[in-house]
């Protein structure tokens, strides 16, 4: 009741920027109650496990501590949401950047729970990278409860963050600036706004309920830092070491993490476990101020502690943190990051006072110097810059915990020096690296702001391209461009583009060469330009400009991945531009007449992509079974679309539509993905027609196949297969496959009729994929020849031997009918045939259909699951 109260109020009560409000407003409280939750049970849990081992033969409290607790973390993790495990960090970025990852109320409490279990055991780890999660997988949760478009999903999961962030630092500013530097990058009104109400009001709450997070004051007397000239080289020096040292630790981090998967190859509770009691029987050698992990940085930061318990104290902390962090123990790296900046700052500020005293001693110069208070907090910044190379909520972080804004300077000069050196040793954020070891990457977008440069790649390129094959020979290449107008081909080998060649190619590269090889013995590669300059389809007009001019090129490939999807030359911008300036929009920029209101991705492997379109529920497992298998067999990615219809009266972004029948589709074929082993990318839209819809997604998603159901028959007059399908078969560009299924499915009996031709071919291609349904496939191939006809039968030879030396079990026949269709429906009937496989063309099969209706005869007579397959349009 409450969640149908809250989306009839979303609906009908509140207009967009007030939804934004109300929305952050949740977002905020919700967080900033999570946030103080976690800190008083973990500081609760923490201060029971320092009192039970500071009594008297309780010498063993912190290992077995460490060893349960531990355990325990890893056991909820495990066993209830995995993607609670680490900081949070890189599993907030996946879902920013629409990266498949559960993010829900689930794992926001698994989140809490095992991060106070880990930081109350004495795992060296903090607690306000989690809450950026848990944040996050709130405001995500709270999107499931009243769904919203991708992109509006982004902007409340980017609340939920800085909201977390503020609520853990009590930072609101830093929350916003990290959302803007390290997560989403995005500049825009709506981020800001929201990301900043979220995080004010977390922050207030946080403040409320918990009190300061971290009280950093300066010392008892001093209540403002104190800087001077004379300090400015020692902060470069404590700049320049952070830098290093930071570097050293991303290394650290990333090399723990693989050691505990190369030489642990164990559950996650048992890693858990063995890093809490190794921590446990570390921290029991060091000082008792060592063992309050949340009191730590307010005692350093008083910089009192002598310099040789600080020196022992950084690496024993150093060394924590990783063995705890590569375990996958939930927690985060911020409040380390803080504690080690802290450590070093007051080394740097302990030695730098004796050296002053020395050089004013000998040459003259004032010794008055800033406190060591000044240097750990400087130092906080310095190495918290340095590990998330997030230089600018580094100095906002530490300004904010002091208010105290002689620190500016300090900062300043620390952060960006420690960012710079940690960057030029370890370049890259650490979270992204993280990422990569899962194979998950994050490129820069680029930012044009003049409405020319807007264009895009995918919106600029020719998606058809002529290609030539690496092991052509060369006077076989000289007679391509002979034959076409064309000054160069983008040179492929294996679906990948591996080179590009032009007419100087031609004339310079065998005369390079011909001393080593003979010019009949040359080929295609041997003259190439390997390794070509490239873009992506997202790439702007200003970034393909550049590579042009930079380069001295005319044309740039367009690949995703490493998959050729278009080419663009100057005589395609200088096109564009023109419509552009004229006020005539490209094709390509016309309105589209859907809109995605709910996507997932996945990694992409660049070889191909498989579209399929899921409409009804009880054929869906079957379909995306055949997908599936088409995919893996050719290493494919699925692209899974489902389309909700809508009225034409309304428009298809303002029209608010229920998804969640669509997305248990979409979960479904995931769940199908992942037993074949194959990437599943989806997308729900809204649309006012369904075939323009899927048009318009083969475009934008660069489909190359389009697998789709057919209820097999259709009451519309003039139609043969009906709309959807009709449409598709004359205009998609792509290959695509169309199936009625029979009443009960099965894929043991195949029956092939061939009649020769290229799409006969491209049916018989998918064999191999397909047959693999079925553990035992036996297959029939006929001929079927009209009476009066020559009885040629080399096509249906050809087919048998081609599939005989598959190793498949293969029947041949040949029949003379009036009809083909009553031809085929009599070899199936005999053979009790499962399925028909028809290759057809785009005018072939239509003109046929309409004159005599053979698919839709075969389809309407047959108990057999029918595939029809037409090749892609030249």
């Amino acid at each position: 009741m409450a969640f149908s109260a809250l989306r009839h109020l979303r609906l009908f009560s509140l207009r967009p920027k007030r939804i934004a409000i109300f929305e952050a407003c949740v977002i905020g409280l919700v967080s900033g109650l999570a946030a103080v939750l976690l800190r008083q049970s973990a500081s609760a849990l923490g201060m029971w496990r320092i009192q039970l081992s500071e009594q008297p033969g309780y010498w063993w409290a912190l290992p077995v501590i460490g060893l349960v607790g531990g355990g325990l973390a890893g056991l909820l993790v495990e066993g209830v949401a995995p993607e609670a495990a680490g900081s949070g960090i890189p599993q907030v970025k996946m879902a920013l950047a629409n990266v498949p990852m559960q993010m829900n109320l689930r794992v926001a409490l698994v989140k809490l729970v095992g991060v106070v279990l880990t930081m109350g055991s004495g795992l060296n780890l903090g607690r306000q990278g989690p809450t950026v999660h848990i944040g996050a997988a709130l405001a995500a949760q709270f999107n499931h409860w009243i769904p919203t478009s991708p992109e509006y999903r982004r902007q409340l999961l980017a609340s939920g963050a800085a909201a977390g962030l503020a609520a853990g630092f009590n930072a609101p500013i830093a929350g916003v600036l990290f959302v803007v530097e390290e997560l989403l990058q995005d500049f825009s009104g709506l981020t800001l706004g929201t990301a900043i109400l979220a995080s004010f009001i977390g922050a207030v709450v946080s403040r409320i309920l918990g009190g300061r997070s971290i009280s950093l004051t300066l010392t008892t007397t001093v209540s403002q830092a104190d800087v001077s000239l004379q300090d400015v080289p020692f902060f470069l020096v404590l700049g320049l070491l952070a830098g290093v040292l930071g570097g050293l630790f991303c290394r650290g981090i990333i090399s723990s993490r693989r050691l505990y998967q190369r030489l642990l190859i164990v559950r996650l509770p048992v890693k858990v476990a063995i890093a809490g009691a190794l921590s446990g029987a570390i921290t029991m050698l060091l000082p008792l101020e060592f063992r309050d992990n949340t009191g730590l940085p307010e005692f350093l930061s008083q910089g009192q502690m002598p310099w040789h318990l600080v020196l022992l104290g950084f690496w024993a902390k150093f060394l924590l943190t990783l063995i705890a962090s590569g375990s996958g123990a939930p927690g985060g790296l911020f409040a380390p990051a803080l504690i080690l900046g802290a450590s070093l700052g007051l080394l740097v500020g302990t030695g730098a006072e004796p050296l002053m005293a020395l050089l004013s001693s000998s040459l003259g110069f004032s010794a008055d110097i800033g406190s060591t208070a000044t240097y750990s907090l400087a130092g906080m910044g310095a190495f918290f810059s340095a590990v998330t190379k997030g230089p600018i909520t580094a100095i906002v972080i530490v300004f904010e915990m002091t208010a105290d804004f002689n620190l500016v300077l300090p900062l300043m000069i620390t952060s960006v020096i420690a960012y710079l050196t940690s960057d030029l040793l370890y370049s890259g954020s650490i979270y992204n690296r993280l990422l990569a070891m899962k194979g998950v990457s994050f490129e820069p977008a680029a930012e044009p702001n003049e409405p020319i440069t807007n264009l895009t790649a995918a919106q600029l390129m020719q998606p058809r391209v002529e290609t030539l094959p690496s092991q052509m020979l060369l006077h076989e290449v000289m007679q391509a461009f002979s034959e076409s107008h064309h000054r160069g081909f983008p040179v492929v080998e294996d679906g990948k583009l591996v080179g590009i060649v032009t007419r100087s190619d031609l004339s310079n590269g065998p005369r390079q060469r011909s001393k080593r090889v003979k010019a009949s013995q040359l080929r295609l590669a041997d003259v190439m330009t390997p390794q070509p300059v490239s873009v992506r389809p997202t790439d702007h007009l200003s970034h393909i400009l550049y590579l042009l001019n930079r380069f001295k090129i005319s044309r740039l490939p367009v690949i995703e991945g490493q998959r050729l999807v278009g080419i663009i030359t100057r005589a395609d911008i200088i096109r564009a531009e023109s419509d552009q300036l004229s006020g005539i929009a490209p094709t390509s920029l016309q309105v589209a007449p859907s809109y995605v209101v709910y996507q997932t991705r996945s990694p992409v492997t660049g070889r191909g992509r498989l579209l399929v379109l899921l409409r009804n529920p009880h054929t869906a497992p079957f379909l995306l079974k055949m997908a599936a298998a088409i995919a893996h067999e050719r290493g494919y990615e699925l692209e899974c679309l489902q389309i909700i219809k809508i009225s034409r009266s309304q428009l298809p972004e303002q029209t608010t539509v229920h998804s969640q029948f669509s997305r248990r589709l979409l979960q479904q074929a995931e769940r199908i993905g992942q037993a074949w082993n194959v990437p599943v990318h989806t997308q729900i839209r809204a649309a006012h027609d369904i075939s323009q819809a899927v048009l318009e997604t083969i475009t934008t998603s660069h489909i190359d196949i389009v697998l789709m159901g057919w209820q097999g028959r259709t009451k519309i007059p003039g139609r043969v297969f009906g709309n959807t399908v009709d449409l598709l078969l004359r205009q998609a560009p792509c290959e695509v496959i169309v199936v009625k299924f029979g009443e009960i499915p099965a894929f043991r009996r195949w029956l092939l009729p061939v009649a020769g031709g290229p799409n006969s071919q491209k049916a018989i291609a998918h064999i191999p994929a397909l047959a693999g349904l079925d553990d035992d496939p036996c297959l029939t191939v006929c001929q079927i020849f009209p009476l009066g006809e020559v009885d040629s039968s080399q096509p249906l030879v050809q087919t048998t031997q081609q599939l005989r030396q598959l190793g498949y079990t293969v029947e041949a026949c040949s029949l003379q009918r009036d009809e083909v269709s009553a031809g085929v429906l009599e070899v199936a009937d005999s053979t009790r045939a499962d399925v028909i496989v028809l290759g057809a063309s785009r005018e072939g099969i239509l003109l046929q259909a309409i004159r005599s209706n053979i698919p839709e005869a075969i389809a309407r007579h047959s108990q057999a699951t029918v595939i029809l397959v037409r090749g892609e349009l030249a």
